[in-house]
């Protein structure tokens, strides 16, 4: 039976500035972890002259932008999940997975249907390999959310199915997050659980991987100890409120730490933090600590953080398109011949079209379509939610 409606201020709260601001950024070090990529495969030497860290912290951060992503996840997801429907144990499963296949699968199929297109048309840097299983194998991997156990098997596939790797990972924990909230949600039994995924994933990117380069950081347990950690986050947030002066040291804390694992990655402490595989739970530690401030201080950015807090609304859209935008601008630098001189606006252009493509897929697409289906569909609840 459906639930009454409830008031639209309490199901429809706006957005947190400093969550989009963590999404924005962790979006931003993907762009620019894929714009280097490039770079270094046409041997291109951009970085020669530079410091090296100032390098690491600005180009070599993509993955740990990814774990910025599932922490984020986790905590939206649970936050959404309490508002909807009250508590974990009474979450209506259809109703969990129309929400999800509302806001992931029109982006994904419309995304799966133009690379299928660019690889049966043979167009370069869009082509699946026979030796990484072609194109049926990639098409049912990222339909059933094991591209990065394809990838860990068979190799790398073309850059823009290879992102599908991270949506692996999260949709995987989704499948089973709503079966472990209904029949584990009672007791503490749920918690138990999301501590031993968070135990589990400095394990999984160090002795599980046994060597995988692609599977110490694309596997499943690799990224669900961030997801985990945003989980706990949202429900210590639905049960307790921190004074102001708590508040302040966790967004202090939570600053100071993605400060290190982002921008001091060279220094040895940091190094030993990635041995361990301790270094990306550091970072959805972190980013949860600042996760925590924000929502219960809903601060509220400068104006001037405004275009960051707009790539972060859309980093489910720019995340998906990215690659296309990557490949074409990168063909037209190589066009001209590579100058150095257009290095820099190689970098600000692919973020700045990424970020307005992103715009437009999420404003005439994907948004769209999130509200008809849920809104065709919603049988499992009355309540209408906002996209996350």
């Amino acid at each position: 039976m459906p639930l009454p409606p409830v008031p639209a201020s309490e199901t429809s709260p706006s957005r947190l500035d400093g969550i989009d601001i963590l999404r924005g950024l962790a979006i931003f070090f993907v762009l620019m972890n894929h714009v280097n990529m490039r770079l270094l495969l046409a041997h291109i030497p951009y970085t020669q002259g530079l410091p090296q860290q100032f390098v690491s912290a600005l180009v070599w951060n993509g993955q740990r932008g990814v774990q910025i992503f599932f922490a984020i996840s986790g905590f939206l997801i649970t936050s959404t999940t309490l508002r909807r429907w009250g508590s974990l144990r009474d979450t209506s499963l259809s109703g969990f997975y129309l929400m999800r296949f509302a806001r992931i699968a029109p982006l994904l199929i419309l995304l799966l249907i133009v690379l299928s297109a660019l690889h049966l048309e043979h167009v370069h840097n869009f082509v699946v390999k026979p030796e990484t299983g072609g194109l049926p194998c990639a098409l049912l991997a990222a339909l059933t959310f094991h591209v990065n156990v394809l990838e860990a098997h068979r190799g790398y596939l073309p850059g823009n199915w290879d992102i599908l790797w991270s949506l692996s990972v999260e949709e995987m924990f989704y499948l089973f997050f709503p079966l472990a909230a209904r029949f584990l949600g009672r007791g503490r039994l749920f918690l138990v659980v999301l501590f031993a995924f968070i135990a589990a994933g400095p394990v999984a990117r160090t002795i599980l991987s046994r060597g995988n380069e692609v599977w110490q950081e694309y596997s499943y347990l690799g990224g669900m100890d961030a997801i985990a950690l945003g989980c706990l986050t949202a429900l210590v947030l639905a049960r307790r409120t921190f004074l102001q002066r708590t508040l302040r040291i966790f967004a202090t804390l939570g600053a100071l730490l993605l400060t290190f694992t982002l921008c001091f990655t060279r220094q040895s402490f940091a190094v030993a933090l990635s041995n361990l595989g301790l270094d990306m739970t550091l970072i959805a530690l972190a980013t949860c600590f600042v996760i925590i401030a924000a929502a219960q201080t809903r601060w509220q950015a400068p104006r001037f953080l405004s275009p960051l807090i707009n790539l972060g609304q859309r980093s489910y859209e720019v995340y998906l398109i990215h690659m296309f935008v990557v490949f074409a601008m990168f063909g037209i630098f190589l066009a001209v011949g590579h100058p150095m001189t257009a290095i820099i606006p190689l970098f600000l252009i692919v973020t700045g079209v990424s970020a307005l493509l992103g715009e437009i897929v999420a404003r005439f697409y994907s948004e769209p379509l999130n509200r008809f289906i849920r809104s065709r569909w919603s049988h499992a609840s009355s309540r209408q939610i906002p996209p996350t």
